[in-house]
């Protein structure tokens, strides 16, 4: 035991660990306890010695993706910062290109899991720039770091275990496995459980391979669509405007009504004219601190207590229709999601 400790201590003495004085030194025992379990876990689980062994020949602990998981930032942008950010001219771009080059690729998801080519591409453009973003971080490096953290040490041994039965079953080098720091992989960026459950074979070699193969990649997003039960009939959101006065509490996404509904307290098209008036619900979307920083803005502005409130701007708002929701059990983000409808429409 004591020459594994000093192994593992060699395959760490290049990681600083400075980050971590304020914790005490770093706990070799721990972390060599933890290898154990994970040892005795993935053999109870049937994965191959072979892959036990690679997963665990050189294990190294990771700073900086601790660092990254505690100061997560708090920053929000606006959502029309969010907007201009993730539906750019050049992702638009670059997605018309990759439809023209994947035509026969986008049809056959499209036939097997009856999602569009232009909601695939969405994905595939807001997940990874269509695969131009590289991951830089090993995932087994990854995992064993944030187990060891402990903060969600469960989590991440889900996720260490799902990848190493992934690997195991298609015979992938583990080690060769990179993704983000938080584990996601892929043109799509999936995590391992995620990949284990919607993963498919996109291109018939018997091995799925969402990283280095984009029929894979495809496929498996197609098909994670299809379960969450896409409905290629539908549209996501609809972008429509609301009176100055409208009740805010109403813009959480999570309170509904139907579109006629909506139409009677004042939501209309942009262009001032009414919403389609079919019996089908929807919620409702906006940037409410926004609206919020523009009305204090606007009594702020006024001269006095005599003084009239300077009129308010309509509210910019968004109809969310189921196709949404769905969109949200990939990313539950309200922005994330009319980021997706935006592109999508743009892609279409």
């Amino acid at each position: 035991m004591a020459r594994l400790k000093r192994l593992l201590i060699a395959g760490l003495i290049f990681m600083p660990i400075s980050g971590f004085a304020e914790r005490g030194a770093f706990d070799v025992d721990r972390w060599y306890g933890m290898m154990d379990s994970v040892r005795t876990r993935a053999a109870s689980e049937n994965i191959s010695d072979d892959m036990i062994n690679a997963t665990l020949r050189s294990p190294a602990f990771i700073p900086s993706i601790v660092r990254s998981d505690k100061n997560q930032s708090e920053f929000k942008l606006t959502l029309d910062a969010y907007l201009n950010r993730a539906v750019n001219q050049n992702r638009i771009s670059t997605g018309r290109k990759m439809c023209n080059k994947y035509p026969t690729m986008l049809s056959n998801v499209e036939k097997k899991y009856g999602v569009p080519p232009h909601v695939i591409l969405a994905f595939w453009g807001m997940e990874s720039n269509f695969g131009a973003v590289k991951s830089r971080h090993k995932l087994t490096d990854a995992f064993l770091t944030l187990m060891y953290d402990g903060r969600r040490e469960t989590f991440f041994g889900n996720q260490l275990i799902s990848l190493m039965k992934t690997a195991d079953k298609n015979n992938l080098d583990i080690n060769n496995i990179y993704g983000s720091w938080a584990g996601a992989m892929g043109h799509f960026q999936f995590i391992p459980t995620t990949l284990a459950q919607y993963g498919v074979d996109g291109n018939g070699d018997n091995k799925v391979d969402i990283i280095n193969n984009i029929g894979d990649a495809m496929h498996s997003a197609g098909n994670y669509l299809n379960k969450l039960g896409w409905d290629s009939g539908q549209r996501i959101v609809r972008r429509v405007i609301l009176p100055a006065d409208f009740d805010i509490s109403l813009l959480d996404g999570k309170t509904k009504f139907t579109l006629p509904q909506w139409s009677a307290i004042g939501v209309t098209n942009p262009d001032g004219t009414p919403i389609p008036q079919v019996d089908m619900t929807a919620g409702l979307v906006a940037d409410i601190a926004e609206i919020e920083r523009i009305r204090t803005d606007a009594i702020n502005n006024s001269a006095g207590p005599d003084t009239d409130i300077a009129p308010m701007p309509v509210i910019t708002a968004y109809l969310t229709y189921p196709n949404f929701y769905r969109i949200k059990k990939w990313n539950n983000s309200n922005w994330y999601a009319i980021a997706i409808a935006n592109l999508a429409d743009e892609l279409h």
